[in-house]
């Protein structure tokens, strides 16, 4: 056999390379990772976590980076854990949750605000559900004019006080329980009725400066005493 071929034959494969050309595992595990994508200013992500402060922890949709994340003025939707979100800022440091892009749980909204929260339209403001629930610890209403249209109110409450000028009531039966009852006017009043009935176990009272009693047909006085004068 040739010098050359037994040299050929001695020489390692291609396909592995020498010893020293190896890869050393300590320089591969001490090498950094990669760094993050660069900031385009917003990004999506989930909500994770309630932060106190209205604050939100987000994990971004790509990477796995989490964000925290104060929630921004102009978003009125409440966040909840599983959102998807719209995060933007001009930093990654410097991130605000801005809009709540898709609901965990869509049967649900709450509209939040550290403040007032006014509605205001120009024309005319609808609210239309199945059920409609208020709660407040005080409420003020000013309303110019009212027309209100039910199958039925129920109202509960210790003490009810009404003050207006005119007062009226069209209705086919008025019943009032009470116990203690006092009215006083302080001009005219007048009843109008097919037939009155006025019962009391104790005592009935009638007492004017000048009294009218007249009928057409009969008047009855019936006691055991009668006194006149």
């Amino acid at each position: 056999m040739s010098p050359a071929a037994l040299r050929e034959r001695a020489s390692p494969p291609a396909s592995f390379p020498a010893a020293h050309d190896a890869p050393d595992m300590q320089t591969l595990l001490h090498r950094p990772l990669p760094a993050p994508a660069a900031w385009t200013g917003n990004a999506l992500g989930t909500v994770v976590q309630a932060l106190p402060g209205d604050a939100f922890l987000v994990e971004a949709e790509a990477g796995g980076e989490r964000w925290h994340c104060p929630r921004a003025a102009s978003c009125l939707l409440q966040p909840s854990v599983g959102d998807t979100v719209l995060v933007a800022g001009p930093r990654r440091d410097q991130a605000y949750l801005i809009a709540v892009i898709v609901q965990a749980d869509p049967a649900q909204a709450r509209l939040a605000v550290k403040g007032v929260l006014t509605l205001q339209a120009g024309t005319r403001l609808e609210l239309a559900a199945p059920e409609l629930d208020l709660q407040a610890r005080k409420a003020q209403v000013e309303i110019g004019e009212m027309d209100y249209r039910g199958g039925e109110v129920r109202i509960t409450t210790l003490i009810a006080r009404f003050v207006g000028r005119t007062c009226e009531t069209v209705l086919d039966r008025l019943s009032v329980l009470t116990r203690s009852s006092f009215r006083l006017t302080e001009e005219v009043e007048q009843v109008r009725a097919g037939q009155i009935d006025y019962q009391a176990e104790e005592t009935l009272r009638l007492h004017a400066k000048n009294t009218l009693v007249s009928s057409k047909g009969l008047v009855k006085v019936d006691a055991e005493q009668i006194h006149m004068g």
